[in-house]
């Protein structure tokens, strides 16, 4: 099943299922009761929001070693999280800002874990039970910033640096999917879900034991080597074998 997030014509948001290329409505939502209905809908005759409305999106550092490789740094011995804030995400097809602050936006093509249900100090062996499904996300990075502050608030936070989209697939594999990411139809970075440090049933155990997951929170679980810079009026691409593909427009943040 795949699920997204979309506008109806007078602006309403709503979730929808998705039958092929068509779209139904769905009343309530994928983390609760719901029913559907027949699809009423062209998915290009619609705007995609963001799939979810997360309480918190949590990202991993350095899941990747060859990712970790290209920055000089250790590959964690636990896993490295920071947060995102949810005023960041923006849905396929929206615009990724470039802030006046940095001189040096990054992209980051990741696998986003979706949480279907609440839990605390989650053991690996059932971690899967409180996973909706999984879509595709771009950690857009001020590296210059990271940097320079030590810590990454600031470098992960601005508004639109986390593209997330276009739906949510319950059915999807996760143990060795290729990441790709294009700009402007050149890839940049290439790499498989399998080469991550730490798996999504390890990640999962370790953030629960720390906070508490709710229903539609986002996982980012790491990016491949191969980082590299955003430009304004470039595109990006991030695609995931077996999932789909997110593309986000690249601008200059309009003076202000």
């Amino acid at each position: 099943m795949r699920w997204i997030r979309f506008q109806l014509p007078d602006g309403t948001p709503t979730y929808g299922w998705l039958d092929g290329q068509q779209v139904g409505l769905v009343q309530g939502s994928p983390f609760g009761e719901r029913q559907r209905a027949e699809p009423a809908f062209s998915l290009d005759e619609v705007r995609l929001l963001p799939p979810t409305t997360p309480s918190k999106i949590i990202c991993v550092g350095r899941n990747y070693a060859a990712h970790a490789a290209e920055h000089a740094a250790e590959v964690p011995e636990i896993p490295l999280i920071f947060l995102k804030p949810p005023s960041a995400l923006i849905g396929a097809g929206d615009t990724i800002l470039l802030p006046p602050q940095s001189q040096q936006v990054e992209h980051e093509a990741e696998l986003a874990v979706v949480i279907g249900k609440r839990g605390r100090w989650l053991p690996p062996e059932t971690a899967a039970d409180h996973i909706l499904g999984y879509t595709i996300a771009n950690d857009v990075t001020a590296r210059d910033l990271q940097r320079r502050d030590g810590q990454w608030t600031r470098g992960k936070g601005f508004d639109t640096f986390c593209p997330v989209g276009p739906w949510i697939d319950t059915e999807f594999d996760p143990a060795d999917a290729l990441i790709t990411c294009r700009v402007n139809g050149e890839t940049r970075q290439m790499g498989s879900t399998r080469d991550m440090v730490f798996r999504i049933p390890q990640l999962i155990a370790f953030i629960s034991s720390v906070m508490t997951l709710e229903p539609g929170d986002l996982i980012l679980t790491g990016t491949p080597a191969g980082v590299g810079p955003l430009l304004p009026g470039d595109t990006v691409e991030v695609e995931i074998e077996g999932l789909g593909i997110l593309t986000n427009p690249v601008q200059a943040e309009p003076p202000h």
